[in-house]
């Protein structure tokens, strides 16, 4: 029973980095870990981790590349309603993340940091085209991060529907 608002296949036309979806499933939360967690033991093709109510679907390190997605799945019970929820979230190595993440924190910093610099000298009657140059720059540089980042998206496409499908296969979806 997939979300209506959930199209994963169309991962392109949106513009998020990390894409979610959410699941409810007609077995329970420790059918569908042991389930993942077994379906782990028998391919190759996927490197499967369990902690507690998480699976992580990982590329294999001999077929991976900077830019490979691992889908981190949560799966639990709800209690009152007799109802098992899953959440998945695609997304780059934590490495990579922490590194994109780290980027995009830097940037903006020292954004701000040119900016407060280019009006204090705009207020004071100093010339300020070297703070708005590396303004620019620093825009610039955010623009050149977005989009590294949704080419490496696009270049993890399959693998991500590799995984979408093998999750889907697994659990009888």
């Amino acid at each position: 029973m997939e979300d209506s608002n959930v199209k994963l296949m169309e991962l392109g036309d949106e513009i998020v980095l990390r894409p979610r979806f959410k699941l409810q499933l007609d077995h329970s939360s420790e059918w569908a870990l042991e389930a993942l967690e077994n379906a782990g033991k028998g391919t190759s093709q996927f490197v499967i981790t369990r902690i507690d109510d998480r699976v992580f679907i990982k590329i294999p390190k001999d077929k991976q590349h900077f830019w490979s997605p691992q889908l981190d799945l949560q799966i639990w019970d709800e209690e009152e309603e007799g109802i098992t929820n899953l959440r998945g979230l695609f997304g780059p190595k934590p490495a990579v993340w922490t590194l994109f993440m780290f980027l995009h924190f830097g940037v903006a910093g020292l954004f701000i940091s040119f900016g407060i610099w280019a009006y204090s000298n705009a207020s004071l009657d100093q010339p300020y085209a070297v703070q708005l140059l590396a303004l620019f720059l620093l825009a610039l540089g955010w623009f050149v991060l977005y989009f590294a980042g949704r080419m490496g998206k696009s270049a993890g496409k399959k693998e991500m529907q590799a995984q979408y499908r093998f999750m889907k296969q697994t659990l009888q979806l």
